[in-house]
C-alpha cells in the first residue's frame, strides 16, 4: 500500500569551495523543508562544494567525512530523508566521483554516484556503476545526478528497477534548460512517472545557473516550477504515480 509522500526541492544558494557555509545553509533547507511537511529534501548537483570540477580532487569526501554528521543529525531530528551532493572519494582512484549523500531518518546513510559524464567530467571524476533507489511509502525512488538523464539508459534502468519517481539533481544554465526540460518531460511520459528536478541558482564553476526547480507529472506536464533563480523551495506531494499537490514557498533567510 503506497501513502502519499512529500518531496521538497530545495533552490539554494551554494559557495564556492566553503563545505562549512554550505552546511549551514542546507540546514537551514532541511528543517524549512521539515516545518513544511516534508519527506524528503534534495539538492542540487555537488551542492556541498559547488560544482568545481578542478577542486574536486581536493574537496572529495570520504564516506565517513565529519560533515555528513549534521546532515544525519538533521535527518533524525526532523524524521526527512536529506540529500545532498558532493565529490566523493573512491576506493582505488585518484579521482572521485560526482556523488550523491542520503541521510535517512533512522541514521543510515548511503551513497550514489553518477554513471554518466558530461564532455570533460572524465578529466577531473570517474563515474560510478549502479543505479540507487530506495523505498519510501511503498514509493520507489530513483535518484539521477545531471547528465544521467540525458542518457536513456538510465532512466530505463531506473524503471525496469521499478521506479515510481524520478529524482534528478543538476546543475543547468538558462541556455540548457529548454533542451534539458524537454528531455525530463519525455522521461516522465514514456514511463508513465512524475519527474523532479532541484537545479543551481548560483554561479558555480564558469556557469550561470537559472534554477527553475521543476515537477513533470506522470504524463510528462509541469505541474509545478520556481520559474526564477532565487531561493526557495518547491514541494509537491505524490500518492503512487500522481502529484496530488504542488506549490512554491519563497524566503529571505539566506545569509550569503
Amino acid at each position: 500500500m503506497k501513502k502519499s509522500i512529500t518531496i521538497s526541492l530545495a533552490q539554494t544558494p551554494v559557495v564556492k569551495a566553503d563545505i562549512p557555509k554550505n552546511v549551514a545553509q542546507h540546514l537551514t533547507f532541511v528543517q524549512e523543508s521539515a516545518t513544511l511537511g516534508a519527506d524528503v529534501v534534495v539538492f542540487p548537483e555537488l551542492s556541498l562544494t559547488g560544482y568545481e570540477l578542478e577542486l574536486a580532487q581536493k574537496l572529495a569526501l570520504s564516506s565517513r567525512s565529519e560533515w555528513f554528521q549534521p546532515l544525519s543529525r538533521a535527518a533524525v531530528e526532523h524524521n526527512i530523508i536529506v540529500i545532498a551532493g558532493c565529490p566523493l572519494e573512491k576506493a582505488n582512484s585518484t579521482k572521485p566521483t560526482i556523488a550523491a549523500v542520503i541521510c535517512f531518518p533512522d541514521g543510515e546513510v548511503g551513497f550514489y554516484s553518477k554513471q554518466y559524464l558530461h564532455d570533460g567530467e572524465d578529466e577531473y571524476c570517474v563515474s560510478g556503476d549502479k543505479n540507487y533507489l530506495f523505498n519510501l511509502n511503498g514509493h520507489e525512488i530513483a535518484l539521477a545526478i545531471c547528465a544521467d538523464f540525458a542518457n536513456p539508459a538510465h532512466s530505463d534502468k531506473a524503471a525496469t528497477l521499478g521506479a515510481d519517481i524520478y529524482l534528478v539533481s543538476a546543475l543547468i544554465s538558462e541556455k540548457g534548460y529548454p533542451v534539458d526540460a524537454e528531455i525530463l518531460a519525455g522521461i516522465a511520459n514514456k514511463h508513465q512517472i512524475p519527474v523532479l528536478l532541484a537545479n543551481h541558482i548560483s554561479q558555480t564553476g564558469g556557469w550561470q545557473t537559472c534554477g527553475n526547480n521543476t515537477v513533470w507529472n506522470a504524463q510528462g506536464r509541469v505541474v509545478a516550477s520556481s520559474q526564477h533563480n532565487q531561493p526557495c523551495l518547491v514541494l509537491c506531494t505524490i500518492a503512487g504515480r500522481e502529484v496530488t499537490e504542488a506549490r512554491l514557498v519563497t524566503f529571505e533567510h539566506s545569509s550569503y
